[in-house]
């Protein structure tokens, strides 16, 4: 049985360039000099128009990923679910689809000899990634001159 459309746990939200906040190219198809803010990122991944409860929480575990140093054990996510954010939602939604999008990476730490923390990091694959794809079409259109 054929499954209709994308899932949402696959799929990268792009709105059209033109509907963007700010402009990602000039006239001559260069691009702008500047960083998209991470609120602007996050919403490419659970976009606050569609998903605005998961954009918030996968915004709230990023910065708290940033202000660990990239880097998050058992004790900072509990702090995380004080907050009143759902375990089911965190790691059956928004973990998943960052560690699949490559914004994080899932680790396991010994600790001592019987167990193992689970650690959230950072991850450059979303980035590596997206150059992929933006420097293949590249490649294409020099081609074409």
């Amino acid at each position: 049985m054929i499954k209709k459309g994308v899932r949402s746990k696959e799929a990268l939200y792009l709105p059209p360039h033109w509907s963007l906040k700010r402009r990602i190219e000039n006239e001559d198809e260069s691009q702008t000099i500047g960083l998209l803010p991470l609120e602007e990122l996050i919403d490419h991944i659970f976009p606050s128009k569609y998903q605005p409860k998961y954009n918030q929480i996968s915004l709230e575990l990023i910065k708290l990923l940033i202000n660990n140093k990239g880097k998050l054990g058992p004790g900072e996510v509990a702090y995380l679910l004080k907050q009143g954010i759902s375990k089911a939602t965190l790691y059956n939604r928004i973990i998943p689809k960052l560690r699949a999008f490559g914004l994080i990476k899932i680790e396991r730490e010994v600790s001592d000899r019987k167990s193992k923390r689970m650690m959230i990091r950072l991850s450059k694959t979303f980035s590596n990634y997206l150059y992929k794809i933006a420097n293949s079409w590249i490649a294409i259109l020099e081609e074409l001159k």
